[in-house]
């Protein structure tokens, strides 16, 4: 089965490795991982949230999200697969 993300969880992901690569450009900072563990926390309760919303694995979902954000290209290439996949299904 697919896993279904929404644009809201990637952005979320996406939110919080920048808050994690601020965080860690520079010395430590209560202030800078404050905001990064606060983007963390927000990512993970969406991600819980859709994934019983959706009757979905929540390992699952985790790692799609990573999987979109942290490498687009290889991401993009198994939604391609999985669209043919299901494409040759209905034939």
């Amino acid at each position: 089965m697919a896993i279904e993300l929404t644009d809201e969880l990637i952005q979320q992901q996406r939110d919080t490795v920048a808050a994690q690569q601020e965080a860690q450009a520079g010395p430590y900072s209560a202030e800078a991982w404050s905001a990064w563990m606060e983007a963390a926390e927000r990512s993970q309760a969406a991600i819980t949230e859709h994934a019983k919303a959706t009757k979905q694995s929540r390992f699952d979902v985790e790692a799609e999200v990573k999987l979109a954000v942290l490498n687009p290209e290889k991401y993009a290439e198994k939604k391609r697969k999985e669209a043919e996949k299901a494409a040759k299904a209905k034939k």
